[in-house]
């Protein structure tokens, strides 16, 4: 049973203009059935929920209780696409604290995200007495951020545990049949898995580059791949009437073109930041091209509230708000008395945490709204596997739709190699001196 709904109520936008885009998305959505093999057109995450490879499944799980064994941490080497996804989920089912001293499960770090010196250091200060484990996830191998933290960290994990046995602590995520770390997996005899070629890296957390990671930090993969299965088979309708996903597209489109160019996805669970990272990453890259597409920021309220709340609430009118509302919680806190009441919350006693959090949320929605920021609200039952799998199933098939609705071509990233071709010139790699 799906665990999503989609509430566009204040948006402004009425439901017959929405429906007026039926032809279009039909075409588009007849479009991604008829390419969803062809594996140049990147449309691999149509249907891993069900077309995922079993088997590599089945591997992923056995390197996971392997990792859980032996490694009170998991260090993944990746960037973009490559750690976003696994993070999002992490941080999302996980606890928000953790003792590393407990050592009952195994953490999860991320390297190669950037290159900070102070980064790497304190990392490696950390992972230094205690047992680790590496997941090195980028297609080519030669990608310069994951490249540096793993030739860093490679060393690192040779010298505290000898060359064989690290071997059997390196877990490689990448390409089929090619790429420097795929020859070096080969060659050194360490375990990989598959980056499918019909899957762009912000669409691949329902790969073995998200299932790992995810599965090592004690996550039910099985149940996030439900999740999916789940909003595969609700959205599969061409019809926009009667598809929430669909209309989520083109009601983004909508607002674009009334000058709304700026969107912010808004939660009110510290746990979802990541998920907001991730989500940015998957619209900023998918639509930002060609000198058009919506801008994707992200804020964690009622926190943010206190910083951008100003801005969004009488700021430029240029944007409209996507609030990810979890509706139902696993744990709950009461308010109680205070005989002096000095604080003014006596109001509040017998109220619980969620409640008053939930009314922040409507308040603030009201608020919005009135000061001309439409507001668009994604209902999700809880924070669970299936909820989660569904979510971002749901993204990902929004986010094609509308970039294509767009008139961009929502699986590619050209302008990324713009910084990469003159920091390689400026730090003289072969080959790029004269570009």
């Amino acid at each position: 049973m799906s665990k999503i709904k989609v509430d566009f109520s204040n948006t402004g936008i009425p439901v017959t203009e929405i429906l007026k885009y039926n032809g279009k998305v039909s075409k588009i959505h007849e479009e991604f059935q008829k390419n969803k093999n062809n594996e140049e057109e990147f449309l691999g995450w149509l249907e891993l929920p069900t077309n995922y490879d079993k088997e590599e499944f089945e591997r992923i799980k056995k390197a996971a209780k392997q990792i859980q064994s032996n490694s009170e941490i998991l260090v993944v080497i990746g960037i973009g696409g490559s750690y976003l996804g696994a993070r999002a989920v992490i941080e999302a089912l996980t606890k928000t604290f953790v003792n590393y001293s407990e050592g009952k499960m195994t953490k999860v770090l991320y390297a190669g995200n950037n290159m900070s010196p102070r980064y790497i250091t304190d990392l490696i200060e950390l992972i230094s007495n205690k047992d680790f484990s590496i997941n090195v996830i980028s297609k080519s191998g030669t990608t310069t951020e994951p490249g540096i933290a793993f030739r860093i960290l490679r060393e690192v994990l040779e010298n505290k545990y000898g060359i064989e046995e690290a071997k059997k602590r390196i877990y490689v995520t990448t390409d089929k049949q090619k790429g420097a770390l795929k020859t070096l997996s080969e060659e050194e005899g360490y375990e990989t898995f598959v980056i499918p070629d019909n899957v762009g890296g912000r669409y691949s957390v329902l790969t073995a580059v998200g299932l790992l990671p995810i599965a090592a930090a004690g996550i039910d993969i099985d149940k996030l791949m439900i999740g999916a299965k789940m909003a595969q088979d609700k959205y599969v309708d061409s019809n926009v009437k009667y598809n929430e996903c669909y209309q989520y597209a083109v009601v983004r489109n909508l607002l674009y073109l009334d000058e709304k160019d700026i969107e912010i996805l808004a939660n009110y669970e510290p746990k979802l930041h990541y998920f907001t990272e991730w989500w940015k990453q998957l619209y900023g890259e998918s639509e930002g091209k060609e000198y058009k597409g919506i801008f994707p920021a992200g804020v964690d309220f009622t926190t943010d509230l206190h910083s951008m709340g100003q801005y969004i609430q009488e700021g430029r009118r240029n944007l409209f708000e996507t609030v990810i509302n979890i509706e139902n919680v696993q744990e709950d806190i009461s308010i109680k008395p205070d005989e002096d009441n000095l604080d003014g919350l006596n109001y509040l006693q017998g109220k619980k945490l969620d409640y008053i959090n939930k009314k922040a949320m409507e308040g603030t929605i009201m608020a919005h709204t009135k000061g001309g920021v439409p507001n668009i609200l994604i209902n999700v039952e809880e924070l669970s596997e299936e909820a989660i799998g569904e979510l971002i199933y749901f993204f990902e098939l929004a986010c094609a739709m509308s970039g294509k609705i767009l008139g961009v071509n929502p699986f590619n990233q050209p302008g990324v190699e713009e910084y990469k071709k003159n920091m390689f010139k400026l730090l003289g790699k072969p080959g790029y001196e004269k570009k």
